[in-house]
């Protein structure tokens, strides 16, 4: 099969290749600082493309990516602490993904465009919780990160305002985090499936995505060390920023 046949019939090629090129770039941020490929990725390819495809396309490439990373978490995470966690997630995934498959495509796209406006906020703030560990509070970002990656797959924000903000040695905080969404894709993924948002149109889309996202993962983290992390971050906030701006409907009607 050519990789034209394994493009969605409802997809144009310009379509495809835009949602390649920002799937490149998203990647390229996700390696370089671990975080905001959902926040650059869903804004820009749901106005490309209809959400329930783009959200199930992106669960696809980044479980993918992000599976070796799970051996190592499990050995150095706080599992107690993550368990009560992904709690919160078993119950805010199924939710999100409830909303994601009953919505208008143009009305999930503006709950994308502010969720992830909201999402860069709190980026932008350097938000962390300092306050003391309470299994309601642990379920609640839970719940509320579940509930974004069901709508969006854009659970991170929370969680890494989260754990970063404890009293952890970074490795294990990271580890925490990397089994978090271990789980949290787990969840969404048959959710999804519950609901027919994994479609075989979008896992022949993922041979032709997936590897391009794998692409920006390695780039992204061979710059590593090599670029100043501050002006990166920088260019990550100003491209999620972007991509908001160019992914809002009102925009996409102008601009076709």
């Amino acid at each position: 099969m050519s990789p034209l046949g394994l493009i969605p019939s409802d997809v144009s090629l310009n379509a495809a290749l835009a949602i390649c090129a920002v799937a490149f770039v998203s990647g390229t941020a996700r390696g370089f600082s671990g975080f905001g490929s959902a926040l650059i990725f869903m804004p820009l390819a749901s106005s490309i493309a209809d959400p329930r495809l783009v959200a199930a396309l992106l669960l696809i490439i980044d479980f993918v990516a992000a599976a070796p990373l799970l051996p190592n978490a499990w050995q150095k995470a706080d599992r107690k602490a993550t368990a009560i966690m992904v709690t919160g997630a078993l119950i805010g995934v199924p939710i999100g993904t409830y909303f994601l498959s009953r919505l208008e495509p143009v009305t999930t796209r503006w709950i994308i465009s502010v969720f992830v406006f909201a999402l860069l906020l709190l980026l932008l703030s350097g938000w962390r919780y300092r306050g003391k560990d309470h299994a309601a509070v642990s379920i609640g970002i839970g719940g509320l990160s579940g509930f974004c990656s069901g709508l969006a797959q854009t659970g991170g924000p929370p969680i890494v305002g989260y754990w970063l903000g404890r009293p952890l040695p970074s490795v294990i905080a990271r580890a925490n985090i990397v089994l978090f969404f271990g789980a949290s894709d787990l969840f969404s993924a048959v959710s999804y499936a519950a609901t027919g948002l994994i479609t075989f149109d979008a896992i022949k889309f993922a041979l032709v995505v997936g590897p391009l996202y794998g692409a920006g993962v390695w780039f992204g983290a061979s710059l590593f060390g090599k670029a100043s992390e501050t002006v990166f971050r920088s260019m990550c906030y100003a491209l999620i920023a972007a991509a908001v701006i160019f992914g809002l409907p009102v925009l996409d009607g102008i601009l076709r």
